[in-house]
């Protein structure tokens, strides 16, 4: 690895509870898109915070292109991260692509993870025969032509559709930190996010999870979020969330807080 590993993905430990609370970010945002749900869970949660790799946040020098071509490294990451803070149990929340690098690594570390809250989560974006995951394999090559082609207009358009909500500040913010990412590394993850395709693995989850899931996501259709339910090993809740979007944690913060409160104390 050759570098530190808190220091590279940014770690920061903070809050004042007994309990470990993990929240990982998901693509084209870093740790700082949970700025306005954190002062809501401090007081009662010791909360893990970091960057992925792959985020505007660390530094580029960071991200091996050939050995975060799957979401497994991602995994390890995040499995080392709580070794080293000798973290022993905790509850996790991760959106989006954490979302699926939290079931990965919940299964295989069973017992590092009291539960999952999984926010805006896919196991496909792809649609296949029997399966919406909400994309076409052609539109998804044009996005990623659109991105190569012109990554600033990619990302003007692309914001606003995913934040999906009439909050300005919650566009802004979302499009600050997906410039903040380089464009090779933006395009090279949507690659491996939209390769991926974890259907075949959830019934070897076993630890309890929660499915959080807005009434309207352009990227995650509401279907996904019961194909979960039905298919996650464990005993899985679906909550939705009455407002629009993939960045509830940016649009509808309060909202969220009640639903994670709820979940984390089940």
């Amino acid at each position: 690895m050759g570098y530190n590993l808190l220091e590279a993905l940014n770690v920061r430990v903070v809050g004042s509870g007994d309990r470990h609370l993990v929240l990982a970010h998901g693509f084209g945002t870093d740790q700082s898109v949970w700025q306005r749900i954190l002062p809501l869970f401090t007081p009662s949660f010791r909360i893990i915070l970091y960057d992925l790799v792959c985020a505007g946040s660390v530094n580029p020098d960071h991200f091996d292109f050939t050995r975060y071509t799957t979401l497994d490294p991602y995994v390890d990451d995040l499995l080392n991260i709580l070794q080293a803070l000798g973290v022993e149990r905790c509850a996790y929340v991760g959106h989006s692509v954490s979302a699926m690098i939290g079931i990965l690594a919940s299964i295989r570390r069973p017992q590092l993870f009291s539960k999952l809250i999984l926010i805006g989560a896919s196991p496909r974006f792809l649609n296949d025969e029997d399966y919406h995951g909400g994309f076409e394999e052609g539109e998804i090559e044009k996005v990623f032509s659109a991105m190569e082609a012109n990554y600033e207009a990619w990302v003007n358009g692309f914001a606003p559709l995913a934040v999906g909500a009439d909050v300005p500040a919650a566009v802004r913010e979302f499009s600050r930190t997906l410039f903040n990412m380089r464009p090779d590394i933006s395009l090279f993850v949507s690659r491996t996010v939209f390769n991926s395709d974890l259907r075949g693995v959830l019934g070897l989850v076993r630890v309890p999870c929660c499915v959080i899931q807005t009434a309207r996501d352009v990227s995650v259709p509401a279907s996904v979020a019961e194909y979960l339910r039905t298919h996650l090993g464990g005993r899985t809740t679906v909550e939705i969330l009455r407002t629009e979007g993939h960045l509830p944690h940016l649009t509808a913060p309060a909202l969220l807080a009640q639903v994670l409160r709820r979940a984390l104390a089940r």
